[in-house]
């Protein structure tokens, strides 16, 4: 071995440091290392902004929540105006042939004691005769004065009264009598129907003759009560083909 040999031998290994394979690593090592951090990173935001959605996604479902449970109860806060009521009652209206006309409303056929009598300053030949156009709306009204403010609608003793429009007097608040009962008690069987009942029947009124009789009208009415002030009943035509209409009303007014 010459001399160069050797000095070769003994400094190539100080001039070239030894490689490990175990420590040293490869060219692709460092750059698949940094994407596994990367990657790593990216999955570790992607979770944080999962996470971030889904509280503010947990947070907006909660306030939408509450705003729909607060327009529930303020929707239940809001005063729902009350349906009117409705219920089926029989009405006569009847009269002498030369007097005026008495409307009496009973809860059935069989009840004796009338829910309202009233006394009407119509005559019965104008009622008839306002009955031949077809449409008859009697409204009866009366003043909200303080003594009457409280009392049912259907106590109020005295009444002004319109007929299709204008004014025909005053009606009033009767208790029904032995000879009103005893003609109630006549049509007792008749629910719907109009006739003539001999004189002597029913009206109150002293008859000046035999011929005078008592004319009456008997059908179903629809009874409304709209609220405190108002009450109205509507005849139930039980002819359809017939374009009679019939109603009357009870109004408490602000003046």
């Amino acid at each position: 071995m010459t001399k160069i040999d050797s000095l070769r031998r003994f400094l190539l290994p100080c001039i070239t440091p030894p490689t490990n394979p175990s420590t040293v690593p490869f060219p692709g090592a460092t750059t698949s290392s940094t994407g596994a951090s990367k990657k790593r990173l990216s999955t570790s935001l992607r979770d944080d902004i999962d996470v971030q959605d889904s509280a503010s996604s947990s947070a907006s479902s909660s306030e939408a929540t509450s705003a729909a449970a607060s327009d529930y109860y303020n929707l239940s806060a809001v005063t729902v105006p009350q349906r009117p009521s409705k219920t089926m009652v029989i009405g006569t209206i009847f009269g002498r042939r030369k007097g005026h006309v008495w409307f009496c409303v009973q809860h059935d056929r069989l009840s004796v004691k009338p829910i309202i009598l009233l006394e009407l300053s119509i005559a019965t030949s104008q009622l008839v005769h306002e009955m031949g156009s077809g449409l008859v709306r009697v409204a009866l009204e009366c003043p909200t004065r303080p003594e009457l403010k409280s009392c049912l609608l259907r106590s109020v003793p005295v009444w002004t009264m319109f007929c299709n429009g204008r004014k025909l007097g005053f009606a009033a608040r009767r208790s029904a009598n032995e000879e009103t009962r005893m003609m109630l008690k006549r049509l007792e069987s008749m629910t719907v129907g109009a006739g003539v009942l001999p004189s002597g029947s029913g009206s109150g009124e002293s008859g000046d003759s035999d011929t005078d009789e008592v004319m009456y009208m008997r059908a179903n009415y629809e009874h409304v009560v709209g609220s405190s002030d108002s009450e109205s009943f509507h005849l139930i035509n039980p002819d359809a083909n017939s374009a009679q209409e019939l109603s009357i009303f009870l109004l408490r007014t602000s003046s």
